[in-house]
């Protein structure tokens, strides 16, 4: 079994910084790439995200972004809503979608 390895390739000046609140919220991905990669911008905010195709709602029970974190996500080209929450309230994320993760 082999496996193939490739960079992310980010989709340049497609990002969007969003301010998580105590409830989820949500933004829309503009390209339909296979992966997005989220930085948690934030020194002391945990945020939970959730990427997914149509409405979604993001729970504490989702993917925890610590703070200073970031992470690659893969995900299907019709998955285009990232949604976002901070039980504690406040800080700021990056996200960006774009191609090579597998």
């Amino acid at each position: 079994m082999s496996s193939t390895y490739e960079s992310f390739c980010p989709a340049y000046g497609t990002g969007v910084v969003v301010a998580p609140g105590v409830a989820s919220a949500s933004s829309t991905l503009t390209t339909a790439d296979e992966g997005v990669v989220i930085t948690n911008l934030s020194t002391t905010v945990l945020t939970y995200v959730r990427v997914g195709e149509g409405t979604q709602t993001a729970t504490t029970a989702d993917f925890a972004l610590p703070p200073s974190t970031q992470v690659s996500l893969s995900k299907g080209k019709t998955e285009r809503t990232v949604a976002y929450i901070a039980p504690a309230g406040g800080g700021s994320i990056h996200i960006i979608s774009g191609r090579g993760l597998r």
